[in-house]
């Protein structure tokens, strides 16, 4: 599915974010449609990937499932393969990214010669892929269009987008989660080794919302080889949307302005559909079954879960 325009009882809000399809019911609870849109550089590209949407949403319901003792979750119902219904919370104007490897933008960073990234300092003497004495928090501010941009711990709190007690409360969270996002990728051959939380608020209570452990969100290398690959300096296998930002950027595409993103091959988009699809059955441990909903099924199945919350 590339996008979604349905009208359901009580609706009282609508808006599409670059992958997902959003609904609000009654001011009270939010149906995700998840598509197969995909998104780099903060800009969608033309062309869906198939079942991309029911890998990020059956991923994120295992590990939101897999979680929900740390932190509560926003979801009540995962009634169909790319659709979740869970609680509207008020959304900290934020996203917590939580690095364990100097990889993807943090290595780009280093390589450039900086060595602080959103007012952490990352050490002398790293080479790319390797951990981080300990997970380091590299916030982002969370933008609706456009970038988001990276911003600091005492920025985000002298500028009043979170407060004190609950950024700690989000730093905790996050740094629990990505705990338990790696011993779950160690059981399955894997190293998480970045990734991005999103949490919202109901009353006094933290939710953490949207996806978890993703390959939308998070990027995984092959824990087999890991250190033989570091010690030759050789890139590191992994499982994540990075490839696709690497094609673009082969291509001379990084989202700036004036730039055409490259044809997508009928091959190359099968390519990442089977990457996602690999990511899935890595991660969970479980087959993918790939299944086709049509929209009249998706507006029909929404619409009886609806009535049951």
């Amino acid at each position: 599915m590339l996008t979604s325009d349905f009208k359901f009882p009580g609706q009282s809000a609508f808006y599409k974010g670059k992958v997902r399809d959003v609904y609000t019911i009654d001011n009270k609870l939010m149906v995700m449609l998840v598509s197969d849109r995909i998104s780099a550089f903060d800009v969608v590209l033309p062309k869906p990937i198939p079942y991309k949407g029911q890998v990020l949403n059956q991923v994120a319901a295992i590990m939101l499932e897999a979680t929900k003792d740390i932190v509560p979750n926003w979801v009540k119902s995962v009634p169909l393969p790319n659709v979740t219904i869970g609680l509207k919370c008020e959304t900290f104007p934020v996203e917590m990214v939580v690095r364990g490897n100097l990889t993807g933008h943090a290595w780009r960073t280093y390589k450039s010669g900086k060595r602080e990234l959103c007012g952490v300092t990352m050490p002398e003497g790293m080479k790319e892929n390797d951990f981080f004495p300990s997970p380091i928090i590299t916030p982002t501010t969370k933008a609706h269009e456009g970038h988001d941009e990276d911003i600091s711990r005492e920025e985000i709190i002298a500028q009043g987008l979170v407060s004190e007690a609950d950024y700690a409360q989000l730093e905790k969270y996050t740094l629990a989660l990505f705990e338990r996002g790696k011993e779950l990728a160690a059981k399955r051959g894997l190293i998480l080794v970045d990734t991005k939380y999103e949490f919202g608020k109901i009353g006094d209570t933290i939710y953490v919302i949207d996806e978890v452990h993703t390959p939308d969100s998070s990027r995984f290398f092959y824990a087999e080889g890991y250190e033989e690959n570091q010690k030759a300096g050789k890139q590191q296998r992994q499982l994540s949307k990075e490839f696709v930002r690497e094609w673009l950027m082969e291509n001379g595409f990084q989202g700036k302005d004036g730039q055409q993103v490259p044809e997508m091959t009928a091959e190359f988009v099968k390519s990442v559909s089977d990457r996602y699809i690999e990511l899935f059955e890595n991660i969970t441990g479980q087959k993918f079954v790939k299944q086709d909903v049509q929209p009249a099924e998706i507006e029909a199945k929404i619409v009886e879960t609806l009535k049951s919350l």
